[in-house]
């Protein structure tokens, strides 16, 4: 834990009990328009407070209250005055910590579940129907709420399924509000931060800009900068923040590994530059990476070598950067510009502020004796967050509307060796479905859309009256809200049915299209 917020607004803490949806309940906080941050359950009150939180928020989690070993939270967490929910293993914590009962009586409840608001809801349900649909994911109930607590819904398997007491600031339910699959969750969090802890929508794009600008002027001063500029969201939303804040001082600097995409690097030479007026170095590694490549199937290796010559590209660069600062008597270059993001922190058990380059950095992992410190603008954000920066920033649509694209590029769609001539058969056939997917207005249903070449596989075809013996191409559509779990998306028929026809029509050696129906677990979004 840190006693510094990753911003300067105080948040509303997630606490974590090992929450499926912690990410998202953080996310539908965001959303009412409240700064938002996730903690662990092993906090201390000393270090919660030292947050400064404006209000609590208790995650679901898999375990049972009264068993041995289930996560706890420190009691005397509900002794600092501040406005806390509880959400299902959140709510039982609640109710038992406070004094009262928690029991298996046998009844589950799973999915969709028929609530009834008891009285006119309280201040948490408030103005909602009396009867409305929730998602519930329990086997344990609260039997008996704390003294001094109102029952304000039940069940039929769960007589107390919210409760609220008024005058101390706590409220909770037994269902998910942060899922969709309740039908006024969002309303029941926007309840509870609003008027529950009486907080204003004051969470947006634009202060967050400001704000971030300010910081980054101030950690600075007078010294250089470079940005690793990949074309993807993160990056380019990152580097134009800093641009913006401080000008010429920053240098972007974009590796060619000849693994992109169709166009992309057009992009990010024409559109991002002219948009930003970043300062822009090429490095074209093409050549470099497929010699490093080839002979290379298996994806792990693919992946450290792709992530070393990357390193190898960039530390090139800054090197010939500092010696032209030195010799020029400039500024001196101090720092690198990363487009980590709050998932990214959460993720790695990280916390804010500013740290020297390790090898598990998203730029593919930088020698410590360059020294250089991290400017992290985006570790507060989202993904989608990060794409509200950045078209405010006026960053083009094309750049950062995109689906997230792995680092490795196209190195780890193809299965089997990576060469010139199979990147040239991917990129057709990725570009083809990436415009069929745009044409049919489907971009915002998915979260990202892999297209694989299985290289080291060839199937029987019949093409131009002809036998064919070609490769296949595997379609992955996804949804997800944060990639952490994902479900293949039900694309229109006749939408699979035109990138299935250019492909196999337009692309050389392709004679068969494929669709991938598995959802993550078990399946990864990528395939390597």
């Amino acid at each position: 834990m840190t006693e510094q917020s990753e911003t300067q607004q105080r948040p509303a803490l997630v606490v974590d009990f090992g929450a499926q949806y912690a990410q998202l309940i953080a996310r539908r906080v965001r959303e009412a328009g409240v700064y938002s941050e996730i903690v662990p359950h092993t906090a201390t009150a000393e270090e919660i407070a030292a947050k400064n939180p404006v209000a609590i928020i208790l995650s679901g989690g898999p375990s049972s209250v009264y068993e041995e070993g289930a996560p706890r939270l420190d009691p005397a967490v509900f002794d600092l005055g501040v406005p806390t929910l509880g959400i299902c293993y959140g709510f039982q914590y609640m109710a038992q910590t406070l004094g009262g009962e928690v029991a298996n009586t046998g009844l589950r409840e799973y999915g969709a579940t028929d609530a009834v608001i008891t009285g006119d809801g309280g201040t948490l349900l408030a103005g909602q129907p009396a009867e409305q649909n929730v998602w519930m994911s329990h086997g344990d109930q609260v039997a008996k709420a704390p003294e001094g607590f109102e029952v304000l819904a039940t069940t039929e398997a769960t007589k107390v399924a919210a409760f609220a007491n008024e005058e101390r600031g706590f409220y909770g339910v037994q269902w998910h509000p942060e899922v969709k699959h309740s039908d006024h969750g969002q309303r029941v969090l926007e309840n509870f931060l609003h008027k529950g802890a009486g907080l204003a929508s004051d969470w947006n794009s634009g202060n967050v800009i400001a704000e971030q600008i300010e910081r980054i002027r101030e950690q600075v001063g007078d010294a250089r900068v470079i940005s690793a500029l990949s074309g993807g969201v993160d990056s380019a939303v990152s580097t134009a923040l800093v641009h913006k804040a401080i000008g010429d001082q920053l240098t972007a600097v974009f590796v060619d590994h000849g693994l992109l995409r169709k166009g992309e690097r057009e992009q990010v030479e024409k559109d991002y530059v002219e948009s930003t007026g970043v300062r822009l170095i090429t490095v074209d590694a093409a050549d470099t990476f497929l010699g490093h490549l080839k002979g290379v199937t298996d994806p792990e290796d693919k992946r450290k070598i792709i992530g070393r010559e990357f390193i190898r590209a960039f530390e090139k660069v800054q090197l010939d950067l500092v010696a032209e600062a030195k010799a020029s008597g400039g500024a001196p270059v101090k720092f690198l510009v990363q487009g980590t993001l709050y998932p990214d922190v959460v993720e790695s058990g990280g916390g804010a502020g500013t740290a020297n380059i390790k090898s598990h950095h998203n730029v593919g992992g930088l020698p410590d004796d360059l020294d250089f410190e991290l400017i992290e603008p985006l570790r507060a954000l989202f993904k989608d967050e990060v794409r509200a920066i950045g078209r405010e920033l006026g960053i083009p649509e094309a750049i950062v509307g995109r689906q997230p694209f792995p680092g490795p590029g196209l190195g780890i769609r193809i299965i089997g060796e990576v060469t010139a001539d199979r990147l040239e058969i991917l990129r057709e056939a990725d570009a083809i479905a990436r415009e069929e997917l745009t044409k049919a207005g489907l971009d915002q249903e998915i979260w990202q859309c892999p297209v694989v070449l299985l290289a080291d596989v060839r199937s029987v075809g019949v093409q131009g009256d002809g036998r064919t013996y070609g490769h296949p191409i595997v379609l992955r559509p996804v949804s997800s809200e944060d990639a952490m779990t994902a479900d293949w998306t039900r694309l229109p028929y006749d939408v699979l049915s035109k990138i299935s026809n250019r492909i196999t029509n337009g692309v050389r050696d392709v004679n068969r299209v494929v669709l991938d129906v598995t959802s993550k677990p078990p399946g990864t979004i990528e395939w390597e």
